[in-house]
């Protein structure tokens, strides 16, 4: 839909949801009223170059051509159904996710905070099951992110910000450990244990990728322990980290792997993939979900997946993060640039990266920030060079106004 079918102004529409929306993000002073590719183009045709993705949803790129048809083939068949009738966008999405990731079993639901919350109920139950009821515990990387709903959200190690504040207790049964910090990590085991959860790259948290020493320590750490290692893929997952999934980048399986975003080219859906000793502890009415594996979604998945594949955007992702972040480096009050693939955050020396994103905004290019000294940048993963550059030039400017505005309050005290 488009504003001028609305018979509405800008300035009408952006006051309807100004008194009936809850907001709780910053919204930017343009409407998204069509995107396609690279770009976000307001109402009045202005291109905004796109390095958000959706928040890493847009990998095969806005409005993806495969996509959006498989999506209107799909409209013509059926649209939702319950989950007992076998659907054909499901049975074939199953089958092409578990065979390219080397797991067994899938269960789909409709976000990432949701599948992580099934890959944290799939744990527990198989620690019940296996070891009895007291083998609940799981512990997770201090600074990371899993969602919004009370597990996953109990199961974020940020105790001190919004993310927790206001919404405690949280559920029990959560202990949190330094990333990267394999010690501290096996300090935390307890004869309660039952799994480790993390992300291969903190994105939430700063941008900060796993080691390779970290991720197989605690592959080890549970094999030695009867724990499971679960991986938070929501945001790495599909083509992000160079990749298809990010832990075959570094050559270690979990025993189960949550999965959103990407997934679905667009469409909300999300899942937890297991092997079949973790997956056979979800039997009838353990878990459910009435729109996951909605069939619409599952056939935009489909594609998504596929145009990923096919196109080899993980290949691209890696060669063009690494271009990106040594593009990054040459800024100035770039202190470091870091990341895998096409999850990339530059760190500075000075407290910018909120004036640098607005900067970046009124200057017609979309990045995000990450406290007050990181952005972080998860275009769509057919992204150029020449548009790297693009915004490199974007950046560099954007800086430059945002150093001098910081240097300015500092000397005015």
């Amino acid at each position: 839909m488009r504003l001028k079918d609305t018979g509405l102004s800008a300035k009408e529409l952006k006051a309807i949801v100004n008194k009936y929306m809850v907001e709780t993000y910053e919204r930017y002073d343009f409407i998204a009223e069509r995107a396609e590719g690279m770009y976000i183009y307001d109402e009045e045709g202005n291109a905004y170059l796109d390095f958000y993705g959706g928040v890493a949803v847009n990998s095969a790129g806005n409005r993806n051509a495969k996509v959006e048809a498989a999506i209107k083939d799909q409209l013509g068949d059926i649209v939702h159904t319950f989950n007992y009738p076998y659907t054909i966008p499901q049975a074939l999405l199953a089958k092409k996710i578990c065979d390219t990731i080397g797991m067994d079993k899938i269960f789909y639901q409709n976000s990432g905070t949701e599948a992580n919350e099934c890959m944290i109920k799939m744990a527990r139950k198989y620690g019940t099951d296996n070891f009895g009821p007291e083998r609940y515990h799981i512990i997770t990387a201090k600074n990371g992110f899993h969602g919004r709903t009370y597990g996953a959200m109990s199961a974020t190690g940020q105790t001190d910000n919004a993310i927790q504040m206001g919404f405690k207790p949280m559920l029990p049964g959560f202990s949190y450990a330094e990333y990267n910090n394999l010690e501290d990590f096996a300090s935390k085991v307890t004869k309660n244990t039952i799994a480790i959860m993390i992300e291969p790259v903190q994105g939430e948290g700063g941008v900060h990728p796993a080691t390779q020493e970290f991720i197989e320590g605690l592959r080890k750490l549970c094999d030695d322990n009867d724990m499971l290692l679960l991986f938070d893929e929501v945001q790495t997952g599909w083509g992000r980290t160079g990749a298809p999934m990010a832990y075959m980048g570094y050559g270690v399986k979990p025993d189960a792997v949550s999965m959103a975003k990407a997934m679905g080219g667009g469409m909300p859906i999300g899942a937890c993939c297991a092997t079949k000793k973790v997956a056979k502890a979800f039997t009838a009415g353990t878990h459910g979900s009435t729109y996951g594996g909605h069939a619409l979604a599952c056939a935009s998945a489909y594609a998504a997946v596929s145009e990923i594949l096919d196109n080899d955007l993980s290949g691209n992702a890696k060669e063009m993060g690494e271009y990106m972040k040594e593009q990054l480096a040459k800024l100035p009050h770039v202190k470091e640039a870091r990341g895998r693939g096409l999850l990339v955050g530059c760190e500075y020396d000075i407290p910018i990266a909120l004036e640098v994103k607005h900067g970046c905004l009124d200057r017609m290019a979309l990045i995000t920030a990450i406290g007050d000294s990181v952005n972080r940048m998860i275009p769509p993963l057919i992204v150029t060079k020449k548009q790297i550059d693009e915004l490199m030039i974007i950046m560099k400017a954007a800086i430059a106004d945002a150093a001098e505005k910081y240097e300015e309050l500092k000397l005015a005290g």
